[in-house]
């Protein structure tokens, strides 16, 4: 083919994938025994050779997906016969740690994982923080503005983000590398390429802002009988925290027991007695005065009658212990025949009645057999995995309009950190108005008007 003689001449024969080295490789890292379609697979190691790719591409008008670490839950690295793949994996570099302007320079194809251990190699923290952290890309990261444990604290991945350095559609370079934090110089360019997936460009290396790191970690597990003393209990802890609470998850009762039981290797630190379960953290400058001052508030709380039962993590054993139950989402899909996956965001007040109810309703389905629900309650942020009997796509549809149906009302969001992708595109107008929906279509008609990049992605 025309297109993969000049990939070659572009980046050499050794980066450019055919035939079945393409169909050894996958598109999803839960997917590994499907085989990848597409015609050919590219692996970049510099931002020069990303150009060189698109430059090719935009002539020949082929459409490209890229691949991060392929931990994507909505399609977004799905692809087709007719696609080139471009897979960051190559660009892997962390360029530099700079403890001045406290910032890191890396590669897209750099790991969370890898990026947290170095950060703390300097005595400094990059507080984004999640389950696949050992497979998820930066690139990847960046591009869906991913969330994850420590949202109420730091933010999205947008606020962790100084600078970017990215190609466009028609392999034109866009790099500012800035490390400051402050410059309202014009449009923040770099905000087009945050959470757009890949459709308005392709990211090569970011300035991520790292933060000092905590010299104490405290965390506690909580059982909590009513709603409304969850929502009483976070605005509690907040306050007592002093803005130093990191983190508040909440479980649902029986996903707790789920999470600490067999054939899950963690057992449960509380009864099974109650009907939430809270999992906080605070990380401050102390260890021993702030882990008397979580005692001290966790005494209070029971008094208040705002919470029943609480249990605290002493030493590092512990902290792991409990915040394997949260991350170790695996053990639930095991127990799902077919299983489909949600991450919503809602107001935190009707958290409580608005789940109740779509659990009522999903269990009344005569095909779904299982409904787990827990999230990131302190910024509205709801995960649910759905187990079923099977994978139909009238089945799959008639679960997102349960999941779905009440947000657009209440002011919340299909997607709250995992994107939008090719699975959740059709619901995309329950929490974007046509106006707004309007402009991405503009900006992406302006941006890659040939639909190369992440084409029938998002929008």
């Amino acid at each position: 083919m025309e297109i993969i003689k000049a990939l070659i001449e572009a980046i050499g024969e050794s980066n450019v994938l055919q035939g079945s080295a393409v169909h050894e490789r996958y598109h999803h890292i839960w997917h590994m025994d499907q085989r990848l379609e597409a015609t050919a697979v590219v692996l970049p190691r510099t931002t020069e050779q990303v150009s060189a790719i698109m430059k090719v591409c935009h002539k020949f008008d082929q459409p490209v997906v890229v691949h991060g670490g392929l931990t994507n839950l909505v399609g977004s690295t799905e692809t087709k016969a007719n696609e080139v793949v471009i897979s960051m994996e190559k660009l892997k570099a962390i360029e530099e740690v700079d403890q001045g302007s406290r910032t890191m320079t890396v590669q897209a194809g750099v790991l969370l994982q890898q990026v947290q251990e170095k950060a703390k190699e300097n005595d400094l923290l990059f507080p984004l923080n999640f389950g696949a952290k050992g497979s998820a890309q930066i690139g990847g990261i960046i591009s869906t503005n991913a969330g994850g444990l420590r949202v109420f604290r730091y933010g999205m991945t947008r606020n962790l983000v100084l600078g970017l350095e990215t190609v466009l559609a028609d392999g034109t370079i866009i790099s500012s590398l800035k490390k400051i934090i402050k410059d309202n110089s014009a449009y923040d360019l770099k905000q087009l390429f945050i959470g757009s997936e890949g459709t308005l460009g392709i990211i090569t290396k970011a300035v991520v802002k790292l933060v000092e790191a905590p010299r104490s970690r405290t965390s506690a597990f909580v059982g909590i009988n009513e709603f409304s003393n969850v929502v009483k209990f976070l605005k509690y802890m907040d306050s007592g925290f002093a803005g130093t609470l990191s983190g508040f998850e909440l479980i649902w009762a029986d996903t707790f027991k789920v999470m600490t039981s067999p054939p899950a290797n963690v057992k449960a630190p509380l009864p099974y007695d109650y009907e939430f379960y809270v999992l906080l953290e605070g990380l401050g400058s102390h260890q021993e005065s702030d882990q008397d001052r979580l005692e001290v508030l966790l005494n209070e709380a029971l008094n208040k009658t705002m919470i029943e039962d609480a249990v605290v993590a002493h030493n590092e054993a512990d902290l792991n212990w409990f915040w394997t139950i949260r991350e170790d989402v695996h053990v639930l899909v095991s127990q799902c025949n077919h299983d489909q996956h949600f991450d919503i965001s809602l107001p935190i007040p009707l958290i409580g009645g608005t789940m109740r109810r779509v659990q009522e309703e999903l269990l009344a389905m005569p095909k779904v057999e299982k409904v787990y629900t827990f999230g990131h309650m302190a910024d509205g942020n709801i995960h649910l995995i759905v187990g079923k009997q099977e994978q139909s796509a009238e089945l799959i549809s008639q679960i997102n309009d349960v999941v779905y149906g009440p947000l657009q009302a209440i002011g919340g969001s299909v997607s709250a950190e995992h994107g939008i992708g090719v699975h959740k595109k059709k619901y995309l107008h329950l929490c974007r108005t046509p106006q707004e929906i309007q402009l991405m279509k503009t900006m992406k008609q302006v941006m890659d008007p040939k639909s190369i990049l992440n084409r029938g992605k998002v929008i």
